[in-house]
Protein backbone atom coordinates (compact mmCIF):
# COMPACT_ATOMS: atom_id res chain seq x y z
CA UNK A 1 0.00 0.00 0.00
CA UNK A 2 1.38 3.43 -0.91
CA UNK A 3 2.33 6.09 1.61
CA UNK A 4 -0.48 8.31 0.38
CA UNK A 5 -2.94 5.51 0.97
CA UNK A 6 -1.61 4.87 4.45
CA UNK A 7 -2.07 8.55 5.26
CA UNK A 8 -5.67 8.33 4.06
CA UNK A 9 -5.15 11.40 1.95
CA UNK A 10 -8.04 13.90 1.99
CA UNK A 11 -6.70 16.23 -0.69
CA UNK A 12 -9.49 18.29 -2.16
CA UNK A 13 -11.60 17.91 0.99
CA UNK A 14 -9.89 19.97 3.72
CA UNK A 15 -12.84 19.56 6.08
CA UNK A 16 -12.25 15.81 6.24
CA UNK A 17 -9.73 14.63 8.81
CA UNK A 18 -7.36 11.80 7.95
CA UNK A 19 -6.22 9.53 10.76
CA UNK A 20 -2.70 10.95 10.73
CA UNK A 21 -3.56 14.59 10.22
CA UNK A 22 -6.06 14.32 13.06
CA UNK A 23 -3.23 13.80 15.54
CA UNK A 24 -0.45 15.48 13.59
CA UNK A 25 -1.82 19.01 13.80
CA UNK A 26 -2.62 21.51 16.51
CA UNK A 27 -6.25 20.43 16.29
CA UNK A 28 -5.18 16.85 16.81
CA UNK A 29 -3.25 17.73 19.96
CA UNK A 30 -6.24 19.60 21.33
CA UNK A 31 -8.51 16.70 20.41
CA UNK A 32 -6.22 14.23 22.15
CA UNK A 33 -6.25 16.41 25.27
CA UNK A 34 -10.03 16.65 25.12
CA UNK A 35 -10.23 12.87 24.66
CA UNK A 36 -8.08 12.33 27.73
CA UNK A 37 -10.24 14.71 29.76
CA UNK A 38 -13.39 12.95 28.55
CA UNK A 39 -12.18 9.56 29.72
CA UNK A 40 -10.89 11.02 32.98
CA UNK A 41 -14.36 12.43 33.61
CA UNK A 42 -15.93 9.07 32.77
CA UNK A 43 -13.61 7.30 35.19
CA UNK A 44 -14.43 9.81 37.93
CA UNK A 45 -18.08 8.86 37.58
CA UNK A 46 -17.44 5.15 38.16
CA UNK A 47 -19.28 3.95 41.21
CA UNK A 48 -22.05 6.53 40.92
CA UNK A 49 -25.60 5.36 40.31
CA UNK A 50 -26.83 4.71 36.77
CA UNK A 51 -30.26 4.18 35.27
CA UNK A 52 -31.49 0.64 34.94
CA UNK A 53 -32.65 -0.49 31.54
CA UNK A 54 -36.39 -0.73 31.06
CA UNK A 55 -36.38 -4.22 29.59
CA UNK A 56 -35.06 -7.08 31.72
CA UNK A 57 -34.17 -9.22 28.73
CA UNK A 58 -31.47 -6.83 27.52
CA UNK A 59 -27.82 -7.46 28.49
CA UNK A 60 -27.78 -3.74 29.32
CA UNK A 61 -29.39 -4.25 32.74
CA UNK A 62 -27.04 -1.89 34.58
CA UNK A 63 -23.95 -0.07 33.37
CA UNK A 64 -21.63 2.63 34.58
CA UNK A 65 -20.78 5.61 32.44
CA UNK A 66 -18.43 4.68 29.60
CA UNK A 67 -19.22 0.99 30.03
CA UNK A 68 -21.44 -1.63 28.40
CA UNK A 69 -22.55 -5.11 29.33
CA UNK A 70 -22.00 -8.41 27.55
CA UNK A 71 -24.49 -10.57 29.38
CA UNK A 72 -23.46 -9.94 33.00
CA UNK A 73 -19.89 -8.95 32.08
CA UNK A 74 -19.16 -5.22 32.22
CA UNK A 75 -16.55 -3.82 29.81
CA UNK A 76 -15.53 -0.50 28.31
CA UNK A 77 -17.79 0.68 25.49
CA UNK A 78 -14.92 0.15 23.00
CA UNK A 79 -12.32 -2.59 23.35
CA UNK A 80 -8.92 -3.19 21.79
CA UNK A 81 -8.25 -6.11 19.47
CA UNK A 82 -4.62 -7.20 19.61
CA UNK A 83 -4.67 -9.73 16.75
CA UNK A 84 -2.06 -7.95 14.61
CA UNK A 85 0.35 -7.04 17.39
CA UNK A 86 2.66 -9.87 16.36
CA UNK A 87 2.25 -9.30 12.60
CA UNK A 88 0.25 -6.71 10.68
CA UNK A 89 -1.91 -7.25 7.59
CA UNK A 90 1.07 -6.04 5.55
CA UNK A 91 3.15 -8.81 7.21
CA UNK A 92 5.48 -6.40 9.01
CA UNK A 93 6.50 -7.12 12.61
CA UNK A 94 5.54 -4.37 15.08
CA UNK A 95 7.89 -3.30 17.87
CA UNK A 96 6.99 -5.25 20.99
CA UNK A 97 7.67 -2.37 23.38
CA UNK A 98 5.38 -0.09 21.37
CA UNK A 99 2.60 -2.70 21.46
CA UNK A 100 2.91 -2.76 25.26
CA UNK A 101 2.77 1.03 25.22
CA UNK A 102 -0.43 1.03 23.14
CA UNK A 103 -2.08 -1.51 25.47
CA UNK A 104 -1.14 0.46 28.57
CA UNK A 105 -2.15 3.81 27.09
CA UNK A 106 -5.49 2.32 26.08
CA UNK A 107 -6.02 1.29 29.70
CA UNK A 108 -5.01 4.76 30.90
CA UNK A 109 -7.68 6.18 28.57
CA UNK A 110 -10.45 3.96 29.92
CA UNK A 111 -10.25 0.76 27.84
CA UNK A 112 -10.84 -2.34 29.97
CA UNK A 113 -11.59 -4.92 27.25
CA UNK A 114 -8.73 -6.67 25.42
CA UNK A 115 -9.30 -9.37 22.80
CA UNK A 116 -6.83 -12.12 21.87
CA UNK A 117 -6.81 -15.78 20.74
CA UNK A 118 -4.44 -18.72 20.71
CA UNK A 119 -4.61 -18.63 16.90
CA UNK A 120 -3.20 -15.10 16.74
CA UNK A 121 0.50 -15.53 16.27
CA UNK A 122 -0.25 -18.37 16.97
CA UNK A 123 0.32 -18.00 20.74
CA UNK A 124 2.52 -14.90 20.44
CA UNK A 125 -0.26 -12.32 20.69
CA UNK A 126 -1.38 -13.82 24.01
CA UNK A 127 2.16 -13.35 25.30
CA UNK A 128 2.23 -9.73 24.17
CA UNK A 129 -1.11 -9.03 25.81
CA UNK A 130 -0.13 -10.78 29.03
CA UNK A 131 3.03 -8.72 29.25
CA UNK A 132 1.17 -5.53 28.41
CA UNK A 133 -1.59 -5.80 31.01
CA UNK A 134 0.56 -7.24 33.79
CA UNK A 135 0.61 -3.98 35.84
CA UNK A 136 -3.20 -3.80 35.96
CA UNK A 137 -4.36 -7.34 35.19
CA UNK A 138 -7.07 -7.38 37.85
CA UNK A 139 -8.68 -4.20 36.49
CA UNK A 140 -9.33 -5.37 32.93
CA UNK A 141 -11.23 -8.05 31.02
CA UNK A 142 -9.11 -10.42 28.93
CA UNK A 143 -10.57 -12.66 26.25
CA UNK A 144 -9.07 -15.51 24.30
CA UNK A 145 -10.33 -18.18 21.95
CA UNK A 146 -9.87 -21.89 21.29
CA UNK A 147 -11.07 -24.04 18.42
CA UNK A 148 -8.51 -24.11 15.63
CA UNK A 149 -6.32 -27.21 15.51
CA UNK A 150 -3.14 -25.70 16.93
CA UNK A 151 -0.30 -27.67 18.49
CA UNK A 152 -0.45 -27.01 22.22
CA UNK A 153 3.31 -26.80 22.62
CA UNK A 154 4.71 -25.36 19.41
CA UNK A 155 1.77 -23.33 18.17
CA UNK A 156 2.04 -24.97 14.76
CA UNK A 157 -1.17 -24.83 12.74
CA UNK A 158 -2.66 -28.16 11.82
CA UNK A 159 -5.55 -28.80 9.43
CA UNK A 160 -9.07 -28.17 10.59
CA UNK A 161 -10.57 -27.57 14.02
CA UNK A 162 -10.34 -29.13 17.46
CA UNK A 163 -12.92 -28.57 20.18
CA UNK A 164 -12.67 -31.92 21.91
CA UNK A 165 -13.25 -31.31 25.63
CA UNK A 166 -9.87 -32.66 26.69
CA UNK A 167 -8.13 -30.44 24.13
CA UNK A 168 -10.04 -27.35 25.25
CA UNK A 169 -8.87 -27.84 28.83
CA UNK A 170 -5.24 -28.24 27.78
CA UNK A 171 -5.50 -25.23 25.47
CA UNK A 172 -6.74 -23.08 28.34
CA UNK A 173 -3.79 -24.14 30.49
CA UNK A 174 -1.48 -22.79 27.79
CA UNK A 175 -3.47 -19.57 27.54
CA UNK A 176 -3.18 -18.97 31.28
CA UNK A 177 0.60 -19.28 31.12
CA UNK A 178 0.99 -17.03 28.08
CA UNK A 179 -1.40 -14.42 29.45
CA UNK A 180 0.25 -14.51 32.88
CA UNK A 181 -3.05 -14.93 34.65
CA UNK A 182 -5.07 -17.42 36.65
CA UNK A 183 -8.31 -17.00 34.70
CA UNK A 184 -9.73 -16.08 31.29
CA UNK A 185 -12.46 -13.51 31.80
CA UNK A 186 -14.23 -14.38 28.53
CA UNK A 187 -13.38 -17.55 26.60
CA UNK A 188 -14.76 -18.01 23.08
CA UNK A 189 -15.04 -21.01 20.84
CA UNK A 190 -13.32 -19.47 17.81
CA UNK A 191 -15.16 -21.63 15.27
CA UNK A 192 -17.68 -24.44 15.66
CA UNK A 193 -16.17 -27.92 15.38
CA UNK A 194 -18.50 -29.96 13.13
CA UNK A 195 -17.33 -33.14 14.88
CA UNK A 196 -18.11 -32.14 18.48
CA UNK A 197 -21.61 -31.49 19.91
CA UNK A 198 -21.82 -27.99 21.38
CA UNK A 199 -23.19 -29.55 24.56
CA UNK A 200 -19.81 -31.26 25.06
CA UNK A 201 -18.01 -27.97 24.47
CA UNK A 202 -20.27 -26.24 26.99
CA UNK A 203 -19.61 -29.03 29.46
CA UNK A 204 -15.85 -28.53 29.19
CA UNK A 205 -16.27 -24.80 29.73
CA UNK A 206 -18.49 -25.51 32.72
CA UNK A 207 -15.72 -27.63 34.26
CA UNK A 208 -13.23 -24.81 33.69
CA UNK A 209 -15.64 -22.32 35.28
CA UNK A 210 -16.03 -24.59 38.30
CA UNK A 211 -12.23 -24.48 38.68
CA UNK A 212 -12.20 -20.68 38.41
CA UNK A 213 -10.10 -20.79 35.22
CA UNK A 214 -12.85 -19.30 33.04
CA UNK A 215 -15.40 -16.72 34.18
CA UNK A 216 -17.61 -16.23 31.08
CA UNK A 217 -17.86 -17.84 27.68
CA UNK A 218 -18.92 -17.03 24.15
CA UNK A 219 -19.01 -18.26 20.56
CA UNK A 220 -17.73 -16.82 17.30
CA UNK A 221 -19.19 -17.17 13.78
CA UNK A 222 -21.47 -20.02 14.89
CA UNK A 223 -24.74 -21.11 13.37
CA UNK A 224 -27.81 -19.71 15.17
CA UNK A 225 -29.13 -23.13 16.21
CA UNK A 226 -25.79 -23.90 17.83
CA UNK A 227 -25.90 -20.62 19.74
CA UNK A 228 -29.34 -21.42 21.12
CA UNK A 229 -28.26 -24.92 22.16
CA UNK A 230 -25.06 -23.64 23.76
CA UNK A 231 -26.92 -20.98 25.73
CA UNK A 232 -29.38 -23.58 27.02
CA UNK A 233 -26.54 -25.60 28.56
CA UNK A 234 -24.25 -22.84 29.79
CA UNK A 235 -25.41 -19.19 29.48
CA UNK A 236 -23.41 -17.41 26.77
CA UNK A 237 -22.17 -13.89 27.59
CA UNK A 238 -21.11 -12.76 24.13
CA UNK A 239 -21.04 -13.60 20.44
CA UNK A 240 -18.15 -12.40 18.30
CA UNK A 241 -18.82 -12.11 14.56
CA UNK A 242 -17.64 -9.91 11.75
CA UNK A 243 -19.96 -6.91 11.62
CA UNK A 244 -19.57 -3.44 10.18
CA UNK A 245 -21.06 -1.12 7.60
CA UNK A 246 -19.17 -3.27 5.09
CA UNK A 247 -20.64 -6.57 6.30
CA UNK A 248 -24.11 -6.52 7.90
CA UNK A 249 -24.88 -10.24 7.76
CA UNK A 250 -25.42 -10.65 11.55
CA UNK A 251 -28.46 -8.38 11.35
CA UNK A 252 -30.42 -11.19 9.66
CA UNK A 253 -30.55 -13.66 12.54
CA UNK A 254 -27.64 -13.49 14.97
CA UNK A 255 -28.24 -10.03 16.43
CA UNK A 256 -31.99 -10.64 16.86
CA UNK A 257 -31.14 -13.92 18.60
CA UNK A 258 -28.70 -12.15 20.92
CA UNK A 259 -31.46 -9.64 21.70
CA UNK A 260 -33.85 -12.47 22.53
CA UNK A 261 -31.42 -14.37 24.75
CA UNK A 262 -29.75 -11.41 26.47
CA UNK A 263 -26.32 -12.04 24.90
CA UNK A 264 -23.85 -9.27 24.12
CA UNK A 265 -22.35 -8.82 20.66
CA UNK A 266 -18.69 -8.07 19.85
CA UNK A 267 -18.01 -7.12 16.22
CA UNK A 268 -14.64 -8.18 14.90
CA UNK A 269 -13.23 -6.19 11.99
CA UNK A 270 -15.51 -3.25 12.89
CA UNK A 271 -13.56 -1.03 10.47
CA UNK A 272 -13.86 -3.47 7.58
CA UNK A 273 -10.15 -4.46 7.75
CA UNK A 274 -9.22 -0.82 7.25
CA UNK A 275 -11.63 -0.13 4.40
CA UNK A 276 -13.94 2.15 6.38
CA UNK A 277 -11.07 4.36 7.54
CA UNK A 278 -10.53 5.60 4.00
CA UNK A 279 -7.09 3.97 3.80
CA UNK A 280 -8.09 1.89 0.79
CA UNK A 281 -8.99 3.42 -2.56
CA UNK A 282 -9.53 2.17 -6.12
CA UNK A 283 -5.79 2.03 -6.77
CA UNK A 284 -4.90 0.02 -3.65
CA UNK A 285 -3.20 -3.33 -4.17
CA UNK A 286 -2.27 -5.67 -1.34
CA UNK A 287 0.94 -7.48 -0.46
CA UNK A 288 1.34 -11.24 -0.60
CA UNK A 289 0.26 -12.65 2.76
CA UNK A 290 -2.31 -9.89 3.33
CA UNK A 291 -5.68 -11.67 3.48
CA UNK A 292 -7.35 -8.71 1.79
CA UNK A 293 -5.51 -9.65 -1.40
CA UNK A 294 -7.69 -12.75 -1.69
CA UNK A 295 -10.98 -11.19 -0.54
CA UNK A 296 -13.04 -10.52 -3.65
CA UNK A 297 -14.70 -7.42 -2.13
CA UNK A 298 -11.28 -5.74 -2.46
CA UNK A 299 -10.51 -7.00 -5.96
CA UNK A 300 -9.62 -4.45 -8.67
CA UNK A 301 -12.97 -5.26 -10.29
CA UNK A 302 -15.08 -4.59 -7.19
CA UNK A 303 -13.23 -1.79 -5.43
CA UNK A 304 -14.43 1.00 -7.75
CA UNK A 305 -18.02 0.15 -6.86
CA UNK A 306 -17.49 -0.56 -3.16
CA UNK A 307 -15.69 2.71 -2.40
CA UNK A 308 -19.12 4.33 -2.69
CA UNK A 309 -19.57 3.22 0.91
CA UNK A 310 -16.33 4.94 1.92
CA UNK A 311 -17.49 8.14 0.23
CA UNK A 312 -20.66 7.97 2.32
CA UNK A 313 -18.70 7.50 5.54
CA UNK A 314 -16.41 10.40 4.63
CA UNK A 315 -19.40 12.67 4.05
CA UNK A 316 -20.71 11.86 7.52
CA UNK A 317 -17.25 12.45 8.98
CA UNK A 318 -17.37 15.99 7.64
CA UNK A 319 -20.91 16.42 8.91
CA UNK A 320 -20.08 15.23 12.44
CA UNK A 321 -16.57 16.77 12.57
CA UNK A 322 -15.04 13.35 13.09
CA UNK A 323 -12.91 10.88 11.17
CA UNK A 324 -14.31 8.08 8.98
CA UNK A 325 -13.13 5.46 11.48
CA UNK A 326 -14.97 7.20 14.29
CA UNK A 327 -18.17 7.33 12.24
CA UNK A 328 -17.94 3.59 11.47
CA UNK A 329 -17.43 2.69 15.14
CA UNK A 330 -20.05 5.10 16.45
CA UNK A 331 -22.55 3.63 13.98
CA UNK A 332 -21.95 0.15 15.40
CA UNK A 333 -22.44 1.32 18.98
CA UNK A 334 -25.63 3.12 17.99
CA UNK A 335 -27.22 -0.09 16.67
CA UNK A 336 -27.60 -1.71 20.11
CA UNK A 337 -26.48 -0.68 23.63
CA UNK A 338 -24.89 -4.11 24.09
CA UNK A 339 -22.63 -4.00 21.02
CA UNK A 340 -18.94 -3.50 21.88
CA UNK A 341 -16.56 -3.11 18.90
CA UNK A 342 -12.92 -4.18 19.27
CA UNK A 343 -10.94 -2.27 16.62
CA UNK A 344 -7.36 -3.44 16.34
CA UNK A 345 -4.33 -1.35 15.55
CA UNK A 346 -0.56 -1.23 15.90
CA UNK A 347 -0.40 2.58 15.87
CA UNK A 348 -0.90 4.77 18.94
CA UNK A 349 -2.65 7.60 17.06
CA UNK A 350 -5.14 5.18 15.55
CA UNK A 351 -5.92 3.65 18.94
CA UNK A 352 -6.62 7.09 20.44
CA UNK A 353 -8.73 8.01 17.44
CA UNK A 354 -10.74 4.79 17.66
CA UNK A 355 -11.67 5.12 21.31
CA UNK A 356 -12.67 8.73 20.62
CA UNK A 357 -15.61 7.30 18.66
CA UNK A 358 -17.46 6.90 21.96
CA UNK A 359 -18.04 10.66 21.91
CA UNK A 360 -19.85 10.60 18.55
CA UNK A 361 -23.62 10.46 18.91
CA UNK A 362 -26.38 10.21 16.33
CA UNK A 363 -29.90 11.50 16.75
CA UNK A 364 -32.66 9.07 15.87
CA UNK A 365 -33.26 10.92 12.63
CA UNK A 366 -29.55 10.90 11.75
CA UNK A 367 -29.22 7.18 12.46
CA UNK A 368 -32.27 6.37 10.35
CA UNK A 369 -30.90 8.47 7.52
CA UNK A 370 -27.48 6.85 7.71
CA UNK A 371 -28.94 3.34 7.87
CA UNK A 372 -31.05 4.00 4.77
CA UNK A 373 -28.01 5.26 2.88
CA UNK A 374 -25.91 2.24 3.85
CA UNK A 375 -28.68 -0.17 2.90
CA UNK A 376 -28.88 1.41 -0.55
CA UNK A 377 -25.27 0.41 -1.31
CA UNK A 378 -24.78 -3.17 -2.43
CA UNK A 379 -21.29 -4.45 -1.66
CA UNK A 380 -19.83 -6.59 -4.44
CA UNK A 381 -17.67 -9.59 -3.60
CA UNK A 382 -17.40 -11.98 -0.66
CA UNK A 383 -16.21 -10.98 2.80
CA UNK A 384 -13.74 -13.87 3.06
CA UNK A 385 -12.11 -16.43 0.77
CA UNK A 386 -14.31 -19.51 0.32
CA UNK A 387 -11.86 -21.73 2.21
CA UNK A 388 -12.15 -19.47 5.28
CA UNK A 389 -15.84 -18.71 4.91
CA UNK A 390 -16.56 -22.43 5.10
CA UNK A 391 -15.82 -22.30 8.83
CA UNK A 392 -18.52 -19.69 9.51
CA UNK A 393 -22.21 -20.27 10.28
CA UNK A 394 -21.52 -23.94 11.05
CA UNK A 395 -23.99 -25.92 13.16
CA UNK A 396 -22.54 -28.36 15.66
CA UNK A 397 -23.67 -32.00 15.39
CA UNK A 398 -26.48 -33.15 17.65
CA UNK A 399 -25.51 -35.00 20.78
CA UNK A 400 -26.57 -38.64 20.84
Amino acid sequence: MSTSQQDRNTKGDPALLSRRSFFGTGFGAAAAMLLSQTFAHAQSKIGQSADRASHAKSPLSYVREGRRKLGSLEVSSIGLGVQNMSRTYQTTIPTRAEMHNIIRTAYDQGVTFFDAAEAYGPHEVERILGEGVAPFRDKVVITSKFGWNIDLETGARRPGLNSRPEHIKLAVEGMLKRLRTDRIDLLYQHRVDPQVPIEDVAGAVNDLKAQGKVLHWGLSEMGPKTLRRAHAVQPVSAVQNEYSMLWRGPEESVIPLCQELGIGFVPWSPLGVGFLTGAIDVKTRFADGDIRKIESRFSPENLPHNVTLVDLVKSWAVRKQATPAQIALAWLMAQKPWIVPIPGTTQMAHMLENIGAAKIKFTTAELNELNRSISAIQILGARLPDAVLAFSNVEAPLKN
